[in-house]
Formats: structure tokens, sequence, C-alpha cells
């Protein structure tokens, strides 16, 4: 029986007043009862728009409707065609602008929770899965993938699915990429990232930690060493600053470093040798989703008041809708439309202020938001000790500068083309080192269609 309600099952979550306070994850997840329900008001669409959306293409609803039908299994087989990490895009993914913002339901009322549908299917699996098929069987050629971020998993994922023997090679100490360092436990616990890998490892995936490339080894010494072809997915993890007056005072902090410090030191326990600032009052620049994490972490660690300074108004701001809701929820204040000019501090060189200067909104810029234009005479400060910086990241040179061949554009992002290849033969490039910071589920697409490519170009060498 169909079931034609307007709006999604609700999503069990921890109650604000509680998770402000605290590192668990906020959503709860669907029982197998509220599944089946949410499930139900699919329409199975004849032109499919929401697979459309996706940017692996997840046959969508085939796999909600073996929800439907109670046939986890089946589900997460479908699931598991295209996404080599199902329980992570469940829960960071921006479905609401891509396969949710397609469906039909939403014309309506609200679309079908797709998001949450397959973020159950996958947690179902990893608690009540079968046992892993066995690795296939090797075709005798190797693929070194640089970073373990989503990119470099997808990527890897389905260059072992097809016999390639992988190695993985990561600079930090655990695997993961930005969805270990970047995103906090409240929102990915790192149990579900760490499954994802085994599932990974069980169909033959290598990985090598602490390995830096263009460091601890080169991509000519990678070839050198036997390698077939190199995938680069290293991500784009070098911080952005504002070069303003004060961003070297002490309690100045990049949101890399800040949740770097949190996500993969855990420096929010009690026991952790990691040091962070415990700030009492905090302010975050910037609007998307890292801002959001920074300063949602921020009030975990028991800040007193936590701000978003953001340039523009609440309609530009790029972080998820969801998130912004929840850090709302949470207490955190948004002071938009808002630019800070200088950081000042103390006498012993502390951060003590952020000096700010409103804005209202003009015309259109290159991104098709509004640009933000300064009121004279509108400084103020606002009384901070601890300013987190958030306005974006770019690729670090490391592996440019060490690789001949390699041709780099705007912001120092490597140049490829729609299915990964560089400029140097061999080599492919994928995720945030090409297109800069993005989502985690493009940069699996881009991952997969680099897989493909690579593939391709091993069958005929």
């Amino acid at each position: 029986m169909p079931n034609m309600s307007l709006t999604k099952c609700p999503m069990p979550s921890q109650s604000p007043d509680v998770r402000r306070r605290n590192f668990l994850e906020v959503a709860q997840g669907y029982d197998e009862q509220t599944a089946k329900e949410e499930a139900a008001r699919c329409l199975n669409c004849k032109h499919r728009p929401c697979t459309e959306g996706c940017p692996v293409h997840i046959r969508i609803p085939d796999f909600i409707a073996a929800v439907a039908q109670g046939d986890f299994d089946r589900a997460y087989a479908i699931l598991s065609e295209q996404s080599s990490l199902p329980a992570v895009c469940g829960r960071v993914c921006p479905q609401e602008t891509q396969c949710e913002g397609k469906c039909v339901r939403g014309i309506k009322g609200e679309p079908v929770a797709i998001g949450r549908l397959e973020r159950f299917v996958a947690d179902w699996h990893l608690k009540n899965g079968k046992a892993a098929v066995p690795a296939p069987a090797k075709n005798g050629k190797r693929v070194a993938i640089v970073g373990s971020g989503p990119a470099g998993l997808a990527c890897a994922g389905d260059l072992a699915k097809k016999g390639y023997d992988v190695t993985v090679f990561e600079a930090l100490h655990a695997v993961g990429g930005v969805l270990v360092y970047g995103i906090p436990e409240f929102r990915l616990p790192k149990s579900i990232v760490a499954q994802e890998v085994d599932g990974l490892k069980a169909l033959g995936v290598t990985f090598e930690t602490n390995t830096v490339i263009g460091k601890t080894v080169t991509v000519d010494e990678l070839f050198e060493t036997g390698f077939d072809a190199v995938c680069i997915g290293s991500g784009a993890g070098l911080p952005r600053f504002m070069n303003i007056p004060g961003e070297n005072l002490r309690g100045v902090y990049s949101a890399n470093e800040f949740l770097t410090r949190i996500n993969l030191m855990k420096a929010y326990k009690e026991d952790s040798d990691t040091p962070i600032k415990r700030a009492k009052r905090v302010a975050v620049v910037g609007g998307g989703n890292v801002a959001m994490d920074a300063a949602r972490c921020a009030m975990r660690l028991g800040a007193d008041e936590v701000s978003i300074v953001y340039r523009r108004s609440e309609a530009e701001l790029p972080a998820r809708l969801e998130e912004v809701e929840h850090a709302k929820e949470e207490g955190i204040v948004f002071r938009l439309l808002q630019n800070p000019v200088a950081i000042h501090g103390d006498e012993n060189g502390d951060v003590a202020e952020i000096e700010c200067v409103k804005m209202e909104l003009g015309e259109p810029d290159a991104s098709g938001r509004r640009r933000p234009v300064e009121i004279e005479n509108s400084n103020y400060r606002l009384p901070v000790d601890c300013v987190i910086i958030a306005i974006g990241t770019s690729p670090n040179p490391l592996i440019r500068s060490t690789t001949a061949g390699l041709e780099t554009g705007r912001g120092g992002i490597l140049v490829a083309d729609e299915q990964g290849r560089t400029t140097r033969q061999g080599v492919w490039a994928v995720g945030d080192a090409v297109t800069g910071a993005a989502t985690v589920i493009l940069a699996m697409g881009a991952g997969k269609t680099a897989a493909a490519s690579i593939d391709e170009y091993l069958q005929h060498k």
C-alpha cells in the first residue's frame, strides 16, 4: 500500500540541549518499520529523476523498493553496485540538492528520504550482512592511489572488483582522508568509516599510511617500483586565510587544524595528548559545511557563545540546510552580512576581539550570488578568545611540484579531463585535487569515472 504522506518519516535524534555538549552521533537512524514506511512513499517513477540527480547513478527506486519489501540484503546489493561507501554517503551527502532535489514527491510535499534510507540499509548490512565476498583473482596489473579520501576509496573499490592489485597511499596515520580528519564524530562516526574501509580490504585493497607522496616517495618512483597507473586523489587540504591583521595571534585556527585536532587526534577527550583551546567566546568565519562543523565542535568543547560570521545573507549560505538548522538548534549565533577586517589581541598576544564591518548585497558576481558590499563606517568589535577561519582550502602543491608533466590550473588544482586523465600519461587525478573543495559524493563519482578510464587504459597497454 503506497504511503501518500506529504512529509518524511521523522529522523530520531538527540535533543539539542543534550547533543550540544557531546560528540555522539546526532541522528539515530530509522528502525526497520520506519524504513519500510518511508520507502512506501516512493512512486517508482518511470523516468527516475532521482537516479539522474545522483553523481554515482545508484538505482534508487530499485533499492527503495527492496526496502519496502523488507529485503534489506537485496537493497544493499543494489546500493553497492555503484557506491563503495553507502553508510558514509547516507550521512553526509547533500541529498537535498541531488537525488532528493529531483524527487517527484518534493513537488507537493517533502521528497522521499533517500539519504536516510541509504543510511539505514548500509547500517543494517554492517550489523546483519552476510560474510564478505572473496576478493577477485588478481589480473597482474598494479594501480597506486594517492590519498584515502572518498575519491581514492571509490576508485580503489571499483578497480579491486575488476582484479587490479590496488595500493592506497595515505599521508596521515589513519585511513579515510577528510572523512576522518574533517567531518566530526557527531555527523560521521569514525567506526563507520573503519567498517567501510574494512570492506575494501576484504576486496584485496592494500593501505600504506604515513606515506607522503612527493616526499616519502614520488610519483615517478611509484612507476619505477612496478605500478602501471597512478590516480591522485590527495584532496584540498591547504587552508586559506583572509590576510587581515591579527591572524597570527594565539587562538586563531584554520578550520582544517581545528577539526583535525578534534576529529583525528581526539582532542575533545579528557585524556587526549593533543592541545586545543577550550574557548568561551568563539567566532567562526565562513558559511559552508566546514564552518558549521567547526562552530558545532567549539560549542561541544564548552563555549558559552559561538558565532558564525558570514559576509552574505542566510539565503546565500553554502552549507547544507540540515547543518544550518542543527547549528541553530544548538545555539550557534549567525552574524550575517558581516565581514572581519582585523583580529585584535591582548597584552599577552592572545585573541581578544574580532573587528567586523557590516555588509549589504549588491549585484551578482561571477558565482551568481549577489556580491557583498561594505557599508561605510559600520565597523564594530566583538569580544572573542578564539577565531576559526573556514573560508576554503586548496590542493597541497607537494605532488605537482615533484612530478614532471602535470599541468595545473588556478589555485593549484590539477588539470584533468572528464575521465580524470591528466597531462601526464598513466596518471589520473580526481576529487578535490581537481575541483577544489567539493562534496563527498562528487569526489566518489570522479573516482568511479577514473577507475573505468584506468581499466580501459590498462586493458590496452
